[in-house]
């Protein structure tokens, strides 16, 4: 399970909801749970509505910050997280190479998304050995103490990491990630759509069969 310190929650919707596009990050992690995500992180990036892309000298700047406080490499570069504009937190074709491509050489990491509808989706890869790809649920534990929300520290993180691009000047540039994502996005609304129908009209039929 991944879990989530009120906090640390409250800062993620916080980030999700400031901006129009996707935001990303690091989660941090507690040393005896590295499933526990006690703060967040971002790096400077570039975002759209259906990208982002973290800047290398960011990302490096980042890890020795968490280094240098004593942190090891599994507490702070093993969740990566982003948001999704839309209503659905599957990951886009586009996540699924870069989750491959940049973690997977990593022991193991987890690709968590939140959609700006309050779904969200996490997945545990497992690279060493046999490995192992699975689903994971997701947990806002209110265990922990609430330290209280920082909005004045959070935007000026975000406004310090985050250059948007808007859609216009997306579509523009002819942006090939943004079309697999909203073909990816409106695919799989569409199916949710279809297999709610499928549902209902599945249990109509038991209790037409009932009533028979």
């Amino acid at each position: 399970m991944l879990r989530f310190s009120p906090t640390a929650w409250a800062k993620l919707l916080f980030l999700r909801d400031y901006g129009e596009t996707e935001v990303g990050g690091f989660g941090i992690t507690a040393s005896e749970d590295l499933l526990f995500v006690r703060d967040l992180k971002l790096v400077r990036q570039v975002c759209s509505w259906a990208h982002v892309a973290f800047e290398d000298d960011s990302v490096a700047d980042l890890f020795d910050e968490q280094v240098d406080a004593g942190l090891r490499p599994e507490q702070f570069g093993r969740i990566w997280m982003h948001t999704h504009p839309g209503n659905c937190p599957l990951p886009s074709p586009t996540d699924e190479q870069t989750f491959a491509r940049v973690f997977g050489q990593a022991e193991w990491a987890v690709m968590f998304i939140l959609a700006r509808g309050g779904k969200s989706y996490a997945r545990l890869q497992m690279n060493s050995g046999p490995g192992a790809s699975l689903r994971i649920p997701v947990e806002i534990d209110y265990s922990q103490s609430f330290t209280g929300c920082d909005h004045e520290s959070w935007e000026s993180e975000y406004l310090t990491h985050v250059q948007s691009h808007n859609s216009k000047t997306l579509f523009n540039n002819q942006d090939e990630d943004a079309v697999d994502f909203l073909e990816n996005e409106f695919r799989f609304d569409l199916w949710d759509e279809t297999d709610d129908l499928l549902s209902q009209t599945q249990r109509q039929e038991k209790l037409n069969d009932h009533d028979d």
